[in-house]
């Protein structure tokens, strides 16, 4: 089973931040770079925003200006209403074929070829002047001597002083012209490493294409993933999704994460008054944006849905269901909670008949036997059609053990099917504050999976893999690298690794800027006393020799 690769991307302007998963790794980077590059139209205009907002502070005097900005907000406002109001057939009529080539890296490679170095120039040779001899050099043969000799001393310094300073630049200049050759090398073997990471790019998802095109579970899966990473729209928040794919019944299933009924806009207008030197903002009605809220619900679903069909241009996916969630405040208990609010199964051939650019999203919906209050931003809950299957068969019946310890009980010594076992107990009741769920797995000492975590929120929430070590030694970087394996491999959100010893150095090394744990024993006793366990670690005694 191939790994799952895991990013985090954060841009520093927007505050953002989000975990992206996906079955490849150059995928995931592709999907990474969409992402940031989004953000970073965002940023743009929200840089925008800020500077035109500076600018009708330092305007607001100016009555045209105020009018214009009106207008312009208006403009806006209505433009944002619209593109609710046709979210789904704008799509489709822009709708192109999935082109796997379009996630291929074809950047060139950006740093500027190095400038040519600029020498310093030799300057001349001194010339020979003559000695000056006067008068009395000509009558007095010692001061002939004296002056010969002082400018024969003048001419030797003079030429010292400019072979010292040729070979000053000399050197200066040899040194320029390495580092230019240095540059130059530099700049060459990056863009050589810039093609080669490329071309390995494009071959890693040249092979996903024909993995893809193969038929298998994962590429299938990939490509599902980059679609949906696709489907965002400028006026709402970005969504997250989660999906499983079935080979055997050719059928997906989407956990979608819709926007809340706060995300609809609120202002279909700004008047500017000039009487009060103010802007008025005219606000869309209650029941109108109950009305966009619902179609805005409909038409995801459905634009979801027929982007998956219309991406798998193989045809290797012949039914979706599609589970609608959002977080948001009941309006009925005032509290936040995550729900499923809308649900609906179909076929390809069913689907693919139906022209999406002029039917009503909800009238469609229901044509397709799809489940769901009549009120959406009502967000009553139903009951999916279908969900993610989350059930493993390695899971085993669990047994306590934590009752049957006695006080100051020696952890260390503890046989390791046991060791397990209450590794489970305890983190099933720390899970369980959150309405969440521990399961221990068959007992196989092979550095598998002892236990899985289940976080019950449908988006956020996920998969934990849980090991537990009963070491009275070291746990090597080894251990860590199993189980962040392990967590790849588990398509998991998280990993934690639990012993009775500690961790080398490079064990925390490889664990940095992963999303894993690494308990150790006096974590675990800490852990443990918050639920009432007094036990204790002595390493030194578990090491000790048992006698008969």
């Amino acid at each position: 089973m191939a790994y799952r690769y895991q990013v985090r991307v954060f841009h520093k302007g927007l505050g953002k931040e989000r975990i992206l998963t996906a079955f490849d790794e150059y995928i995931l980077n592709s999907r990474a770079r969409e992402l940031m590059a989004r953000w970073d139209s965002q940023y743009e205009k929200q840089l925008e925003g800020e500077r035109r907002a500076e600018e009708r502070n330092q305007k607001k005097q100016d009555l045209e200006d105020n009018l214009d900005e009106a207008r312009t907000r208006t403009e806006e406002a209505i433009a944002n209403i619209k593109s609710l109001e046709t979210l789904l057939a704008t799509v489709i009529e822009s709708r192109k074929p999935f082109d796997w080539d379009s996630l291929k890296n074809r950047a060139a490679y950006s740093p500027p070829y190095p400038p040519p170095p600029i020498f310093r120039q030799y300057p001349a040779q001194p010339a020979a002047t003559p000695p000056k001899i006067g008068f009395l050099g000509t009558v007095i043969p010692a001061v002939k001597r004296s002056r010969i000799n002082a400018a024969t001393a003048e001419a030797e310094k003079q030429m010292t002083r400019w072979t010292q300073e040729v070979h000053n630049i000399e050197s200066h200049n040899k040194s320029i012209e390495s580092s230019y050759a240095d540059a130059v090398a530099h700049w060459e073997s990056g863009r050589a490493k810039h093609e080669a990471d490329a071309s390995v790019q494009h071959a890693a998802i040249d092979e996903q294409r024909l993995a893809y095109e193969a038929g298998a579970q994962q590429a299938i899966a990939a490509l599902c993933e980059i679609v949906l990473s696709r489907e965002n729209h400028p006026v709402l928040p970005s969504s997250e999704f989660e999906i499983e794919y079935q080979t055997g019944s050719k059928s997906l299933v989407i956990e979608f994460s819709l926007p809340s009924p706060e995300a609809i806009p609120r202002i279909k207008e700004v008047r500017y008054v000039k009487s009060r030197g103010a802007f008025t903002e005219i606000l869309v009605s209650e029941s109108d944006r109950e009305r966009l809220y619902d179609s805005v619900v409909y038409q995801i679903c459905l634009r979801v849905t027929s982007a998956i069909f219309h991406a798998d241009q193989t045809k290797h996916i012949d039914g979706i269901t599609f589970n609608g969630w959002v977080t948001a405040v009941d309006p009925a208990k005032g509290k936040e909670v995550t729900t499923c609010i809308i649900s609906v199964s179909t076929r390809r051939e069913q689907f693919c008949e139906i022209d999406l650019s002029r039917v009503d999203p909800k009238a469609c919906f229901r044509s397709l036997k799809g489940v769901g209050s009549s009120k959406l931003h009502s967000i009553v809950a139903i009951a999916p059609i279908c969900t993610i299957n989350r059930e493993d068969h390695r899971f085993i019946m669990a047994h306590d053990v934590a009752d049957t310890l006695a006080q100051g009980y020696n952890l260390a010594t503890m046989e390791w099917e046991e060791f397990e076992q209450f590794i489970r107990e305890v983190f099933a009741k720390e899970f369980s504050v959150n309405g969440g769920e521990v399961k221990v797995t068959q007992a196989s000492r092979d550095g598998g999976v002892d236990a899985i975590a289940f976080d019950p929120g449908p988006i956020r929430g996920g998969k934990i893999v849980i090991q537990a070590k009963r070491y009275t030694h070291t746990v090597g970087v080894s251990a860590v690298r199993d189980l962040y394996g392990t967590l790849m491999n588990e398509g998991a959100n998280k990993g934690i690794l639990v012993t009775t010893a500690d961790y080398g150095p490079d064990a925390y090394q490889f664990a940095m800027g992963k999303p894993l744990t690494l308990l150790n024993g006096a974590n675990l006793l800490h852990l443990l006393e918050k639920h009432g366990h007094t036990v204790r670690i002595d390493l030194r005694e578990a090491r000790m020799p048992t006698t008969a």
